[in-house]
């Protein structure tokens, strides 16, 4: 039985290709050049993100979210950082889509090796200009958690 939420496969191939911009923006493993300016295409300019790690979440603009990445993937702050993809389930219907994502992260940060995991809530509209996000969430797995 096909579900009504499984959309097309352009839908899916579309999507499925901007999650992988979206990962993709924040490596500079190897002294790639991260391209996290690209990620203000990825999102409709109105789009929400929220980083819920710890008690309090921190909301952000897209441009607020942009800011401080661009500036510790490109000052030495963070090195030979990636962040990618390990498993997702996309529901479509129409003009909407959610995707929840498990991802993994590797880097040094301030000189320490930092590496962990966590999951990302992507909410996706359909533009005239094709799949862009609407809403990003997400949360990192806390150390003491069994894996």
């Amino acid at each position: 039985m096909t579900s009504v939420f499984e959309g097309t496969p352009e839908d899916r191939l579309e999507i499925d290709g901007l999650v992988r911009r979206f990962f993709a923006a924040f490596t500079n493993e190897g002294g790639a050049t991260p391209d996290v300016a690209a990620l203000e295409n990825l999102f409709i300019p109105q789009a929400i993100i929220v980083k819920t790690v710890g008690n309090k979440p921190e909301i952000y603009s897209v441009q607020g979210f942009i800011d401080p990445r661009l500036r510790i993937l490109t000052d030495g702050t963070l090195v030979d950082f990636r962040e990618e993809e390990m498993a997702s389930r996309t529901e479509i219907f129409g003009n909407v889509a959610q995707r929840f994502s498990q991802y993994r992260k590797s880097g040094v940060m301030s000189g320490e090796r930092i590496e962990g995991k966590g999951a990302k809530v992507i909410q996706f509209v359909c533009t005239s200009a094709g799949w862009r996000i609407s809403a990003l969430a997400w949360d990192d797995e806390p150390e003491n958690r069994p894996a």
